[in-house]
């Protein structure tokens, strides 16, 4: 595990966020001995499948200070963490439905010593609360999901596009978001050189279109 390749695509970190992403690979290393959050194929690489994936939003979307960011299915803390310590400014909500997931993501926080995430054992559809955008990797087919998020996406938009979903996925989404005219599609192999990234693309729904599941809005 080498995180020289997000150094590589971020040039501009501070020395602080170099050694934060340095420890997440100690950290979850140790974590996944102790509970399987990363697969053992995966865990070694990490930085690659896992962190500079997650950091493929950034490559779309600058988020604003004060920005609030909720991350569905969060899993081990994928793409929540890497957003927080890239976006260090910003509010980060990470929820999960699987309790020993959460408590993961609880401990590579402290361990980070990240201040600006809260991690919360529940449902999507539980959480009373809206944000400026949604965030996840793939947890549902776009329908599924646009289901689970309805009114939690905040109507009043800071950033320079809409408030909606970045959703990380792979393959083929023509028949996924044909009824989704308003979705953009960004294909990370225009930004990372390694093969892995040659099918992976950040989806992005604005709020126009985000639990609009009617007929007459496709």
């Amino acid at each position: 595990m080498n995180p020289e390749i997000i150094f590589r695509y971020f040039p501009q970190l501070t020395e602080l966020q170099k050694e934060q992403f340095r420890s997440l690979g100690e950290l979850y290393q140790d974590w996944n001995k102790k509970i399987n959050v990363v697969s053992r194929k995966d865990i070694d690489e990490l930085y690659l499948r896992h962190v500079l994936h997650s950091l493929g939003i950034a490559k779309v979307m600058a988020f604003l200070p004060e920005a609030r960011i909720l991350d569905v299915g969060t899993g081990g803390g994928f793409p929540g963490i890497p957003l927080a310590i890239l976006f260090p400014e910003i509010h980060v909500t990470m929820v999960d439905a699987i309790g020993k997931k959460i408590r993961v993501v609880e401990e590579v926080v402290d361990g980070l010593g990240i201040t600006n995430t809260r991690a919360l054992h529940t449902r999507v559809e539980d959480l009373n609360e809206q944000f400026d955008f949604i965030v996840s990797r793939a947890v549902a087919a776009m329908p599924t999901f646009v289901h689970w998020v309805k009114g939690k996406i905040a109507k009043q938009s800071r950033h320079s596009i809409k408030n909606g979903i970045f959703y990380l996925k792979g393959g083929d989404l023509t028949e996924e978001l044909k009824t989704y005219r308003n979705a953009e599609i960004y294909s990370l192999s225009q930004y990372f050189s390694e093969e892995f990234f040659e099918t992976k693309k950040v989806v992005y729904l604005p709020l126009k279109y985000q639990g609009n599941l009617n007929t007459k809005h496709r």
